[in-house]
């Protein structure tokens, strides 16, 4: 790393002075959509995880706590073996290189998605809403989040003027995404539960990162994040058969009690429609404001959900059209430009 990279020095001052760490190799691993780092660390014979997250951009305390409490729900979190909040460092457990979209193709998928679910099962049914202290995923911030669309996506992105009956099309379909995400039971809700943050090898469940963002909300809201995810996507076929497998496995639960499956697939497409809207306004923020465009390349595939989802619900008519028309052509036409 750069001399001027001052972060970089502080946190190796943290890990070979503070902590009294012989570093033997140290790179760094991944970025996300956020302002963290991450480094991979060799420590004696072990591999170690570092992360870095500069305040007060970023809090490490949420990650420490969540961690706990996913970790006692049975999911397979990485351990944390030494924090600095103040200093926004942690130095965890490494859960391998090799993440569900890594592995994922037609022949590993059923299993991939066979031990994603079964984790997903342990976090909606043995997670405790009351004693997790979560906040919840209320009306106000999906509000807040679908709001990103409109303003990073048509406006900042694609320079669109909204006229008046735009602007209703589009407050009329908030309206009906938001109010079908409040009709849903509450649960423990991780918020990022797609293929980039569960690691290999599917065996006793995958590795789960990314879970600092984690709300009380939906349940369908960790479904659909998995199954029709921003970065790799299925036959729609294939997506309502996990769906309905998914279902059975809830009847039992007393929140599902009378919830039949036509309701679930409704809440999980809808579900869907809002968090699509949600990521392609992020897209575009971090390509507008952030400067990391690559994630623009997942804007069609992000968009083409919500479309295809909306056709299967006249009362969304209105709106797909203004996708079809107004918003879909000038994405392909800045994209492949």
């Amino acid at each position: 790393m750069p001399p001027s990279d001052d972060r970089y020095q502080l946190m190796m001052q943290w890990l070979e002075t503070d902590l009294g760490l012989a570093i033997k190799t140290i790179q760094p691993a991944s970025t996300d959509a956020s302002f963290r780092r991450y480094f991979r660390a060799e420590i004696g014979h072990q591999s170690y995880i570092v992360m870095d997250a500069p305040p007060p951009k970023e809090d490490v305390r949420p990650f420490i706590r969540i961690q706990g409490f996913l970790a006692q729900a049975g999911l397979k979190t990485p351990a944390i073996e030494a924090s600095h909040p103040d200093q926004g460092f942690l130095l965890l457990g490494d859960l391998g290189q090799v993440s569900f979209l890594d592995a994922l193709d037609e022949d590993s998928v059923d299993l991939l998605y066979e031990s994603a679910m079964k984790s997903l099962l342990a976090l909606t049914t043995r997670a405790s809403i009351l004693e997790s202290g979560l906040p919840p995923y209320d009306e106000a911030l999906l509000r807040r989040e679908l709001d990103l669309f409109p303003t990073w996506c048509l406006k900042d992105f694609l320079g669109l003027e909204m006229s008046l009956n735009d602007q209703n099309i589009l407050s009329r379909t908030f309206d009906a995404l938001v109010q079908s995400a409040l009709d849903q039971p509450r649960v423990v809700v991780h918020r990022d539960f797609h293929s980039r943050n569960l690691m290999m090898p599917p065996e006793e469940g995958p590795g789960v990162l990314d879970f600092q963002d984690a709300v009380v909300g939906p349940i369908t809201y960790d479904l659909v994040s998995l199954l029709r995810d921003c970065y790799i996507e299925w036959a729609p076929q294939r997506v309502d058969a996990w769906v309905k497998g998914y279902h059975a496995s809830l009847l039992s639960h007393p929140l599902m009690r009378e919830i039949d499956l036509p309701l679930f697939m409704r809440w999980f497409d809808l579900m869907g429609m809002q968090r699509h809207l949600k990521a392609a306004g992020i897209f575009c923020r971090l390509k507008i404001r952030d400067q990391k465009p690559s994630y623009l390349q997942d804007l069609p595939r992000t968009l083409g959900y919500v479309v295809s989802v909306g056709q299967r619900y006249p009362e969304f008519n209105p709106f797909i059209h203004l996708m079809t028309d107004r918003v879909l052509p000038p994405i392909q036409g800045k994209i492949s430009s």
